[in-house]
């Protein structure tokens, strides 16, 4: 009897344990998706530094179809290129930062590319809001910095650098994208809260129909000229008749 107790109270704890585990992470799942970015070099002021981003899929149905960066201060568009992406995806500069995209990823499949930096710049940490984009429509915004010392739902990869290395001086920054780069629909976060926060740009469709509206105010201009014009052609019908009658 004592054996089979001891027996049946072990089974009963691992059981107990197991069901522990499989709570937790059934928990942890829905928030292990996130992005992160690496660098070859990781260090303040260094040069033509290769930068790896990784966006962990999280979609059900759809598969990536383009990631969006903002890039931090001290890093302009200009000084950025495409060193590896996934098949068929190309690497466009927007004001403030740059849109891989191509062909839909296979659902399931993490987003991973590279981009080559012509030189970092002289700081400890470089953040890099991402915007994710699915072929099914879902976004993922990874924008969020630590606040008060707690974790952000939905942090923004960061990449720690070390200080820079002696006679390290920083070089002009590269050209910056022009206005036709602005960014997309989808570039941006919708809840833009904070200075923190990327600002969102027009959608093309609406930046079209921006450039050929006439808008309410020209509707209006244009009827009170109408208006003007009805009136001085009545005054003068008037006393074009009132004349004939006295002649």
């Amino acid at each position: 009897m004592p054996v089979q107790h001891t027996a049946r109270t072990t089974l009963r704890a691992a059981a107990a344990g197991a069901g522990a585990l499989t709570a937790v992470l059934a928990l942890a799942g829905p928030a292990a998706a996130h992005a992160e970015v690496e660098a070859d070099t990781p260090q303040a002021l260094a040069e033509n530094v290769t930068l790896t981003f990784v966006s962990e899929a999280e979609s059900d149905s759809g598969g990536f179809t383009r990631v969006r960066v903002v890039l931090p201060e001290g890093i302009a568009p200009g000084d950025v290129t495409l060193a590896d992406a996934p098949e068929g995806w190309t690497l466009t500069a927007s004001a403030d930062g740059y849109t891989v995209a191509g062909p839909a990823l296979k659902t399931g499949v993490d987003a991973a590319y590279k981009i080559k930096v012509r030189q970092l710049p002289d700081t400890a940490q470089l953040v890099f809001k991402t915007v994710e984009t699915y072929s099914d429509g879902k976004i993922s915004r990874w924008i969020e910095l630590p606040t008060d010392g707690a974790e952000p739902e939905e942090p923004a990869p960061v990449l720690t650098l070390k200080p820079a290395a002696p006679g390290a001086a920083p070089h002009t920054p590269g050209p910056s994208a022009g206005p036709d780069s602005a960014p997309g629909p989808d570039s941006a976060p919708a809840t833009a809260t904070s200075q923190d926060t990327p600002a969102t740009g027009n959608p093309p469709a609406q930046e079209q129909a921006a450039a050929h509206d006439d808008g309410p105010s020209t509707v209006l201009v244009a009827g009170s000229a109408a208006a003007v014009l009805t009136a001085l052609g009545g005054g003068w019908w008037l006393a074009r008749r009132r004349t004939t009658r006295t002649d």
